[in-house]
């Protein structure tokens, strides 16, 4: 609590001119791919509110979430901290000590904290220090009660839980089940009722700043659509004449084209509750005056549960280290400042969040965050430090990847596989796909990349998996056996990450 008293000295001499700043939308997807947005590709899903945010925004091409699973990403752009720094590093509900561990596995996962610390600084926290009422809806997963958003700084908390999806008995339908959530009528739909709350606040709060952070429990599982939005994307699958493929990412098989109608009914659904808000802000004459901020946790799931969408032609999906797992949608759309139709090309990571929101409110927090301001990249008028960007996933998720870490530089991307001693190097400006291991022919540049990847570990506290002693080459192995695989049918071989994906097709 030292560092919250801190931050509150720090900002009351801001407070008085926080009426002079923009008020901020914060919309975070789960589970969402960067190409299940029409901006960004996708020829299936449907989102126009969010495609016409983009034309009055700045596009995002090399956005990046902090880490392939929610909790971690989560507690990065609440914080600005790296996951490692805050001790989740793993989706908050998988298990926690390596003792536990059930799986036939080459390595123990590393631990990880199952709460997001009373001690580190949030998002809701800092704006509110700044003068802004403070609003969350939706997802959470940042610990148990007593560490959900009303402890964290949010004035209002309209259905963030522990949970990591909507599990109660109408899962996206009445009755939610949700203690923070009271049901409403029959037949309402979550994303839809979250607008609603959203709404409600910044009516409330309409002329005094305000920060609502909606965080969708779209799109992660169970896969549920509105039955009018299934019809609809499964009559144009059929005039399209789209057939389910998939190719194969060792070890589980990945879906290779965008026509799932149940995922993308939930795709449309989130988009007309993006929509709805965006609305609001317009009738109220507010959209001049407000910062509207539109990304995802991780890539879109495509290995695992169905694997309802496509990431292609980025490899890989939730839960992996490649591009698909994840790069992100990142759209920010600010009138007076971004200049619309802008495409941003700089990467950014999620820890960015706080810092720029920071500069926004017009504040210096004094805790210190590991990223950076995107102002000059928004402004059009500069452009960020030179730096790389890192990854630290430390264990078994339930969509096939394995326990590794990656850094980006410039064009260049390493990932380092804790189960195998030599790391995977890609141009990512020749080779998107990642379908071109360069390591052997750059052993220089590889080298001094799994340097400063191993000294950034070092720096920020990050833990290594450990040897199994129990495991049994000679079973399968348990990233082949945990979760559904992609398609129908007994699940594939044991196979190492790094092996050539049979996706090479755009979605």
């Amino acid at each position: 609590m030292f560092w919250k008293s801190l931050l509150l000295l720090g900002c009351l001499g801001s407070v008085l001119h926080a009426a002079d700043r923009p008020n901020v939308v914060f919309f975070l997807v789960d589970d969402l791919g960067q190409r299940d947005l029409g901006c960004y590709g996708s020829t299936f899903y449907e989102t126009p509110n969010i495609d016409r945010l983009a034309k009055d925004g700045a596009l995002f091409t090399d956005a990046y979430a902090a880490c392939p699973v929610c909790s971690p990403t989560r507690a990065a752009l609440q914080t600005g901290r790296w996951p490692q720094r805050t001790g989740i590093t793993d989706y908050i509900g998988a298990p926690m000590k390596p003792e536990g561990w059930k799986r036939n596995t080459p390595l123990l996962p590393a631990p990880y904290s199952d709460r997001l610390a009373h001690e580190e600084v949030t998002l809701g926290e800092l704006m509110k220090s700044a003068g802004y009422a403070t609003f969350f809806a939706g997802k959470w997963h940042l610990g148990p009660e007593g560490f959900w958003p009303e402890n964290q700084g949010y004035d209002i908390n309209m259905g963030g839980i522990d949970r990591g999806g909507p599990y109660g008995p109408g899962k996206y339908f009445v009755p939610y089940g949700n203690p923070r959530l009271p049901d409403g009528p029959p037949g309402e739909h979550l994303p839809d009722r979250l607008a609603t709350e959203a709404n409600k606040f910044i009516e409330a709060h309409k002329t005094e700043p305000f920060f609502a952070f909606f965080s969708f429990y779209s799109v992660h599982t169970p896969l549920q659509s509105r039955p009018d939005l299934q019809k609809k994307y499964e009559a144009k699958r059929q005039k399209l004449g789209l057939e389910p493929k998939f190719g194969r990412e060792e070890p589980r098989d990945v879906r290779l084209v965008q026509e799932h109608a149940v995922y993308a009914g939930m795709v449309e659904a989130m988009d007309d509750a993006v929509g709805k808000v965006l609305a609001k802000l317009d009738a109220l004459g507010l959209a001049k005056n407000t910062m509207v901020i539109f990304t995802s946790d991780n890539g879109g799931l495509s290995t695992s549960e169905g694997s309802p969408t496509s990431n292609l032609p980025l490899r890989g999906g939730k839960g992996w280290l490649y591009e698909g797992g994840i790069r992100e949608p990142l759209i920010v759309r600010w009138p007076g400042v971004v200049k619309p139709g802008a495409e941003v090309e700089t990467p950014v990571s999620s820890p960015d969040f706080f810092a720029t929101l920071a500069d926004v409110a017009g504040t210096k927090p004094t805790t210190k965050s590991d990223g950076v301001s995107l102002r000059p990249l928004l402004e059009g008028k500069g452009h960020l430090p030179e730096r790389a960007l890192f990854w630290h996933y430390p264990h078994y998720g339930n969509q096939g990847g394995a326990p590794g870490a990656a850094m980006r530089r410039g064009d260049w991307k390493l990932i380092q596989w804790f189960e195998q001693d030599q790391p995977e190097l890609f141009n990512l400006k020749d080779d998107l796909s990642e379908s071109r291991n360069l390591a052997a022919q750059e052993p220089e540049r590889a080298k001094a990349m799994l340097a400063e990847l191993q000294a950034w570990q070092k720096e920020v506290g990050a833990l290594i998996p450990t040897k199994n002693a129990g495991y049994d080459p000679s079973q399968p192995n348990g990233r082949a056996a945990q979760g559904k695989p992609g398609k129908p049918g007994k699940p594939g071989k044991p196979g190492k990450p790094g092996r050539k994906s049979a996706a090479k097709k755009s979605p």
